[in-house]
């Protein structure tokens, strides 16, 4: 994490006070108040810390610290677990001062602020989505960064879940016998989210449903997909099985 150096001279400034509360912040110049503040985040301080950087911002907004402050508003959201406001200060860093040596660092917990937010499957995956967009931009626009790996991690893990959530609807539209719905969640896991754990398992529901339904040459053509793709499944050799059947009634 990026961490402005503390200037040697102030250091006494901020311990001569056992209360914080007693510092007097109007005496201090734009460096040493933001030393100040980074002080109060590094004792985890948060709740004074988050408004000596909310100040910081608003009184200096040329200073060469204001993108430092700017920054560590956004972690001081993020570590008292309040992600939305995090997450809009980090993009505020990213949109206002695009050339800060911050930048990459707030792009990544922008996106780590949604991945906090995405909630389990069952339930509105909008952040989830808002976090894998936000994780691909850090990968596409700094991917020689060393956590571009940790994030393709959590795109992955991410996906899964945006699979597993169409899988269930799908799974759901089969039990109450709307294969026609069916077929078409099947359809998407298995077309969208195709590097997951889901869409063997999705391609392969669609072809017993097609089966079923007598809709031979469609699960004919799924199955070859799926033999292709899937080779070492473990539906594969039922499948194999399955097409010579098919195959000799053609």
């Amino acid at each position: 994490m990026l961490k402005r150096v503390l200037f040697p001279s102030l250091l006494s400034l901020f311990f001569i006070s056992a209360c914080t509360s007693s510092v007097d912040t109007s005496k201090f110049n734009a460096e040493e108040y933001f030393n100040y503040a980074l002080q109060l985040y590094n004792d985890e301080d948060y709740e004074i810390a988050v408004n000596e950087f909310q100040n910081i911002t608003l009184q200096y907004p040329g200073s060469t610290v204001n993108d430092d402050a700017q920054y560590y508003l956004g972690m001081t959201y993020f570590k008292r677990g309040q992600f939305l406001l995090g997450a809009y200060e980090f993009s505020k860093l990213i949109r206002n001062t695009p050339a800060s040596p911050f930048v990459p660092e707030a792009q990544y917990m922008l996106a780590e602020s949604y991945y906090q937010l995405a909630p389990s499957y069952q339930l509105d995956q909008s952040y989830t989505k808002k976090a894998i967009e936000e994780f691909q931009a850090f990968i596409d626009f700094f991917p020689s960064d060393k956590k571009v790996e940790t994030a393709e991690a959590k795109i992955k893990e991410l996906n899964e879940r945006l699979a597993q959530k169409e899988f269930q609807s799908a799974v759901i539209y089969e039990k109450m016998e709307y294969d026609k719905a069916a077929i078409k969640y099947y359809t998407m896991v298995f077309e969208i989210y195709h590097d997951t754990k889901y869409a063997p398992l999705a391609l392969y529901n669609k072809i017993k449903i097609e089966v079923r339904k007598e809709m031979n040459n469609d699960a004919l053509a799924d199955i070859g997909v799926f033999l292709s793709r899937f080779p070492d499944d473990e539906n594969a050799p039922e499948l194999q099985q399955l097409e010579a059947s098919l195959s000799s009634k053609q």
